[in-house]
């Protein structure tokens, strides 16, 4: 089975487009086929994973419920587009509600791929914002989905705990701007992580150098500005984490030496 190789990872979906962890910026980062979609997991009251980054819904909600204190059931009933459509000055037409997503609905759209493409995938980082791995892994298990899943996380025994569940995970460490890069790469070859992704504003050429003469690869977190898309290219970044994965994807089109058509102009939302 191949994937993308593209290095755009669409942060929280296309969300630069659709409201942010939704099943609709997911199928819309599926289809401009981006190599990777980042989404945050937390728990309900009863446990069920969902895909969500705040812990509560009062920034994207039109109520204001406490994760870990309702029900998916309560969760489920809140529109979860609201503040994007009041933001963006849509209609209910135009941007209908949206319910919180569970995490097993986007790893069935991810396998779901199979059945309508014959060559290459998108693939799901999970980014656990709770303590969940244990159940993150084994909902992975029971749907018989570990080739369409990696990890994204700042906290590297979490990390750890999936390289040693199953070591052919791709694990994305997620470092801030002033981490000492020397320290990371020591840390990242003992624990087996292949990636390191640092905060955009702390990347530089001989950081990026470093890492890639450990033989790891470097992403940058989160880069909307396309400006910055381009330095961070030309600087030999892998990777970069996007809510507007469509330009990145249109920048290193037009950068790609070969010509690559990375982004097929009839996929544009």
């Amino acid at each position: 089975m191949e994937f993308f190789k593209n290095g755009v990872t669409a942060h929280r979906g296309n969300s630069a487009q659709l409201p942010e962890n939704t099943m609709l910026a997911f199928i819309s980062a599926v289809s401009i086929e981006a190599d990777w979609i980042e989404a945050d997991i937390r728990q309900t009251a009863e446990g069920k994973l969902i895909v969500l980054h705040d812990d509560d819904t009062k920034r994207l909600a039109n109520r204001n419920l406490s994760i870990k204190n309702v029900t998916y059931a309560e969760l489920e009933a809140v529109d979860i587009a609201y503040q994007f459509r009041s933001t963006n000055q849509l209609t209910i037409e135009q941007c209908p509600k949206l319910p919180v997503p569970l995490l097993s609905d986007v790893i069935n759209l991810m396998k779901s791929q199979k059945l309508t493409k014959s060559q290459h995938f998108t693939r799901l980082s999970i980014h656990p914002k709770v303590d969940c791995i244990d159940k993150v892994i084994q909902l992975i298990e029971d749907m018989n989905a570990m080739t369409w899943v990696g990890f994204n996380d700042s906290n590297l025994r979490n990390l750890k705990q999936v390289k040693a569940w199953n070591p052919e995970i791709s694990a994305f460490w997620d470092r801030p701007a002033d981490s000492d890069i020397d320290d990371d790469i020591e840390m990242a070859r003992e624990f087996g992580v292949e990636s390191i992704i640092i905060q955009h504003d702390g990347i530089t050429s001989p950081k990026v150098k470093s890492v890639h003469s450990a033989g790891l690869e470097v992403g940058a977190w989160t880069v909307n500005d396309l400006s910055t898309m381009e330095n961070l290219l030309e600087l030999g970044v892998d990777r970069i984490y996007t809510d507007c994965p469509i330009d990145l994807l249109v920048i290193k089109s037009q950068s790609s030496p070969l010509g690559e058509n990375l982004l097929n102009p009839s996929q544009q939302l």
